[in-house]
């Protein structure tokens, strides 16, 4: 899971939002330098439905809120290297200010992609899922709240590139058993969350976790994380454990 990837300052808040773009460009070598298969989602996901071998060292590349940098610092990068990845963008949001920065005093207020630049990179092979309409916690919402903003910011997305979006991520990680089940009525195939761990077989296809990477993470800290830092967050454990037993809530 990456957000924004650039120049930045140093910091000590929000490091996981933040990716210093030298520091992505030696991850990604790492990645294959080190015989790191990357998938796109649809292909990850066929394999956790075991309708096609999963290679050993699989990794899906995903970046929230689709910023602007993006394009100029990461996509370069994921290019060269042949790399898929996927973006989710927040429909209403398209071409803005990410103003939610700014209950931060003196935090950089960084632009969001325009519906053009979302088009450009889909047509170059990049994955666009949603990230809701308006960008809200949707596990505080209500339902009817929660379901405008799964079922327009698909549509709108649709709209923008013209092809399905079957791909969306929970805004802050804030989702509960009612959000799982308006995300498979409005069509989608999978959803990502922020709860830690190893995406595996018998996880919901929309509960999916994920690994965050920080702003601190050097080569070393990317390794550990890549191939040692497996075991799931309590939270993963409990959500895994109720959908099994049909009893999220």
């Amino acid at each position: 899971m990456y957000h924004q990837v650039g120049v930045f300052a140093p910091m000590r808040a929000h490091r996981a939002n933040y990716c210093d773009h030298r520091r992505f460009a030696a991850q990604m070598d790492l990645l294959a330098r080190l015989g790191y298969r990357v998938l796109g989602l649809d292909d990850a996901l066929a394999g956790l439905r075991g309708e096609r071998p999963l290679p050993a060292r699989a990794v899906v590349l995903t970046f929230d809120d689709a910023y602007d940098n993006f394009a100029e610092y990461a996509w370069p990068v994921l290019e060269r290297h042949g790399f898929p990845a996927t973006v989710y963008a927040i429909s209403g949001w398209l071409g803005r200010r990410a103003e939610w920065f700014a209950k931060d005093p003196g935090r950089p207020i960084p632009t969001l992609m325009s519906a053009g630049r979302l088009r450009e990179l889909h047509a170059a092979g990049i994955t666009i899922g949603s990230h809701s309409v308006d960008h809200l916690k949707l596990g505080t919402l209500d339902p009817e709240a929660q379901r405008r903003q799964l079922v327009d910011s698909r549509a709108a997305l649709e709209d923008v590139l013209g092809a399905p979006v079957l791909h969306l991520c929970y805004p802050f990680g804030s989702f509960d058993q009612t959000t799982v089940q308006l995300a498979g009525e409005a069509g989608y195939r999978s959803a990502t969350t922020c709860l830690r761990g190893a995406a595996g077989p018998d996880d919901h296809p929309l509960v999916l976790p994920r690994k965050a990477i920080s702003f601190g993470d050097d080569r070393l800290g990317y390794w550990w994380k890549l191939a040692v830092k497996h075991a799931p967050k309590p939270e993963l454990i409990e959500w895994r454990r109720r959908l099994a037993a049909g009893t999220a809530s």
